[in-house]
């Protein structure tokens, strides 16, 4: 656990340092377009996610959807119970992040198509002009739908700051707790050492 030594005192759970790291087909690359994002019923992980190993973190490419990289943590030999707890945690808040923006990215996406379209109706416009493209609206129109998204929004978001923050917290406590726990077992480790008298061999 030298990681967790190492990076008990960051705040963002996210940032946090691992021993090492491997790339990991954890998700399909997809085009993160608005089709993309509609075919998904409800966000998922994907099936070729692998299982935890005993020294490596895994990390995917970003999630369609969330835009954000799947992690499994590493379970390391003779894990206590409270790196299990931390760890345990720290899983959780990973799943709980990418499926709060996953779905929160496919409303914010079906939701400025419906009122790019609205906008184009009232204008007795199509969505495509005369050679195939996708007409667009000027930055003060979507500015309207930008506002709109997050005022509607705004509950939801505050509920989420409030909760990834309690999550920081606790992640951040049970990461100082096993770095103190670990530092007095090597002080203890050092002291049975040095207490120990060596043995005497007979010539």
């Amino acid at each position: 656990m030298a990681s967790t030594t190492t990076t008990a005192l960051c705040v963002t759970w996210r940032l946090f340092l691992r021993p090492h790291i491997r790339l990991s087909a954890l998700s399909r690359r997809h085009c993160s377009s608005t089709k993309d994002a509609e075919k998904q019923e409800a966000p998922k992980r994907s099936r070729s996610r692998p299982p935890a190993s005993a020294t490596h973190d895994w990390i995917g490419p970003p999630n369609p959807l969330s835009n954000l990289r799947p992690i499994v943590y590493h379970v390391p030999p003779n894990e206590t119970e409270l790196d299990q707890r931390l760890r345990h945690l720290r899983q959780e808040t990973e799943d709980w992040n990418h499926e709060f923006w996953a779905k929160q990215n496919v409303t914010f996406s079906k939701g400025r198509d419906a009122y790019i379209i609205s906008q184009l109706t009232a204008k007795g416009l199509t969505l495509r002009d005369e050679q195939g493209r996708r007409r667009a609206l000027n930055s003060e129109e979507m500015a309207v739908f930008y506002k709109s998204f997050l005022d509607t929004n705004r509950v939801r978001h505050a509920d989420y700051n409030n909760e990834w923050y309690r999550r920081n917290f606790t992640i951040t406590f049970l990461m100082a707790k096993v770095a103190l726990k670990n530092f007095w077992k090597s002080v203890t480790d050092w002291r049975s050492k040095k207490d120990t008298p060596p043995s005497n061999t007979c010539s």
